[in-house]
């Protein structure tokens, strides 16, 4: 017999969001530690920040400053994507808030593990703000459904924001995926 249980007052879930404050710089392992009000720090290695992490910050300090108070990024112009190689210290420093979700949850003495590579997942699609990317789940076998669901995508999906494309999403009208677009914007 197996007794499987889940936490119910887990406060740290994996797609959480958090604007955390970076407390240490880490050079050697090139990455930092974040506070998200976790009792140990969160971890984010410069590989979790993404390609389009410098247009995340520039964003995330808009707002702050109140420059910004829309979630429509039609206006809004990306950075360039960050290089692969590169090193976390040019990026974030000591002090600095950050926009980040929880890749990893908490385990024993470890913080979660957290990137700044953001996705929204709903019913059909994933929403990947300041990305201008339309996937399509490899499980859709079809090639002319694939065709039509990217068109779709395409003609519906706003300025800087990526979508991926669910296997449920296969023979589901236009109503259903701009409505479930919709609700994540």
């Amino acid at each position: 017999v197996e007794l499987n249980r889940e936490k119910t007052n887990n406060n740290f879930s994996v797609g959480d969001f958090y604007l955390g404050k970076v407390k240490k710089v880490m050079p050697g392992l090139n990455a930092a530690f974040v506070e998200v009000g976790y009792e140990k720090d969160a971890f984010l290695h410069y590989l979790d920040l993404g390609p389009q992490a410098a247009s995340l910050m520039h964003y995330t300090k808009l707002v702050q400053t109140g420059k910004i108070n829309t979630s429509d990024l039609g206006n809004f112009k990306n950075e360039n994507d960050i290089p692969k190689n590169g090193k976390i210290g040019g990026m974030v420093s000591t002090g600095q808030s950050i926009l980040v979700q929880i890749a990893k949850e908490p385990i024993s003495t470890k913080g979660p593990r957290i990137t700044s590579e953001l996705s929204i997942a709903g019913r059909y699609l994933v929403l990947v703000p300041f990305s201008d990317q339309i996937s399509v789940s490899q499980k859709i076998k079809e090639n002319e459904e694939k065709n039509r669901l990217k068109r779709l995508m395409q003609s519906i999906k706003p300025k800087n924001f990526g979508v991926i494309v669910r296997t449920v999403a296969e023979n589901k009208s236009v109503a259903e995926l701009d409505a479930d677009l919709k609700d994540l914007i």
